[in-house]
């Protein structure tokens, strides 16, 4: 088959940008809200995410058009705007999320399991553990077959796992209650949550890591079939993700109480249906979450492989990274992503880590890369490269970038200082790889701006690391 028919159509790289967003993420997403805020800082949260991601989705859709030589987005828009060491981190950050993502969907997999089979318990048990590193190297074995076959399978499971949370909208719409939704809107009654904008900040995280996967398709910029499809895939991923996060989020609100929420154990929307219908609607969402997380591990297993690939192949990651096996899959940086998990999935044995932590860890890494990502952008409108005779559409470019850039500082904020050190830490280690790639192109390591950024994530990681010791911090 030609190389023309190995591309990925529209329909593929819209599935690959749902596929990465609709995770284990929605399935929690009722208690994990409301265990942070009311009804009413929900809704403005919402507000918030709705215009700061479409702002981000804009940002990729237009690197994608006026930035064409640029393939596999978020790392590469950062080396771009910022250099060899901004662009390395983005990677580095990207896959780190990426793969602690997978972590925690491994834990919310067999915690579901644990309602029918107590032996998984919450997701953590050796049980647990030792049949999530089975199905782990079963996917591996899978994406190693080929790149075009696994984004075939998991166009097929995104389509399977939309129908239930579609079925479950329509169910509690018609259970919704209005005075439900009220009660206690703005969450005075609960002197724990705080003020409306704390409830709102602590609710951040969350949002962030149901969406991350916005930026899939620009990750396979290099392999679709027309250019002009990644961004049209970004954008209509992301609307009709949104959708779905936000009715689910809302109407389980008007279902159940904000306490009754809170209380629940994850996935929490096996419970709220199953409220509403009875136990058969908590197996119906079991089944669509095992789906859902079998096509997200098989979706953040290719985007995984891909970003170190293509750091790689321009030389900014060490060589052996960018060396395909003859299906043309990135087995090198296959095996260091999945061997990443496995070791994770080891540590849960130990660790009090719980989901939550981890996609709040996998969330605070991510920042990064889309910061830089806006900032790109926004660096294009200002200076008007490639906008030249396009005044109007340029001041509305720098506007949209603008936004993702405030979005994305706001996130840092709302992160909080625990997860900024955290996030340094898992940051320092990747200039090893950084230094060999360096080294094998004979060239200097730092420039004197990357030394001084070096040099603030390392007193970063040692600070979080004396804070992890001495008990101050936590996973």
């Amino acid at each position: 088959m030609g190389e023309q028919g190995q591309k990925l159509r529209l329909g593929a790289l819209v599935a690959l940008v749902v596929g990465s967003m609709i995770g284990g993420g929605i399935f929690s997403l009722p208690q994990n809200m409301a265990a942070r805020a009311q009804a009413g800082a929900v809704l403005i949260g919402w507000g918030i995410t709705a215009v700061g991601m479409l702002a981000l989705a804009f940002v990729f859709q237009t690197l994608a058009n006026r930035k064409p030589e640029l393939d596999s987005g978020v790392y590469a828009y950062a080396k771009a705007g910022f250099g060899d060491y901004m662009g390395f981190s983005s990677a580095w950050g990207y896959w780190i999320s990426a793969w602690l993502g997978n972590v925690g969907y491994f834990v919310l997999l067999f915690s579901t399991l644990g309602f029918y089979f107590p032996v998984f318990g919450e997701g953590n048990t050796p049980v647990a553990i030792g049949c999530a590193s089975v199905l782990l190297w079963a996917v591996h074995f899978l994406v190693l077959r080929g790149i075009r076959e696994a984004a075939f399978i998991n166009l097929v499971t995104t389509v399977a796992k939309v129908v239930p949370l579609v079925l479950f909208v329509v169910i509690a719409a018609c259970a919704f209650r209005l005075d439900i939704f009220t009660q206690d809107i703005w969450g005075l009654d609960n002197p724990a949550f705080g003020s409306v904008l704390e409830q709102v900040r602590n609710m951040m995280l969350v949002t962030v890591f149901v969406f991350i996967g916005i930026e899939g398709a620009s990750v396979y910029s290099g392999r679709a079939r027309r250019r002009a499809d990644v961004g049209r895939a970004t954008v209509i991923g992301f609307v009709g993700v949104l959708a779905l996060l936000v009715l689910v989020n809302v109407l389980s609100l008007g279902v159940m109480t904000q306490p009754e929420l809170a209380g629940l154990q994850n996935p929490s929307l096996a419970a709220v249906l199953a409220h509403i219908v009875g136990p058969w609607g908590a197996l119906l969402i079991s089944l669509g979450l095992a789906v859902s997380l079998l096509g997200a591990l098989l979706s953040w297993a290719l985007l995984c492989a891909e970003i170190l690939y293509a750091t790689a192949r321009d030389q900014t990651m060490p060589r052996f990274l960018a060396q395909e096996n003859a299906n043309q899959v990135p087995a090198n940086a296959l095996w260091l992503t999945n061997g990443m998990i496995q070791g994770f999935l080891l540590i849960t044995l130990v660790s009090a880590g719980t989901y939550t932590s981890l996609i709040y860890l996998a969330s605070s890494m991510i920042l990064a890369p889309y910061l830089w990502s806006a900032a790109y952008a926004m660096s294009l409108a200002v200076r008007g490269e490639t906008y030249e005779g396009q005044p109007a559409q340029r001041r509305k470019d720098l506007l949209v970038a603008a936004l993702a850039v405030g979005y994305a500082v706001w996130l840092l904020y709302a992160g909080g200082l625990k997860y900024l050190l955290l996030s340094a830490l898992l940051y320092a280690p990747g200039v090893i790889l950084f230094a060999r790639a360096k080294h094998e192109q004979g060239l200097k390591l730092f420039t004197l701006t990357e030394k001084l950024i070096f040099a603030a994530v390392l007193s970063g990681a040692a600070l979080a690391g004396y804070a992890l010791w001495s008990g101050l911090l936590s996973l």
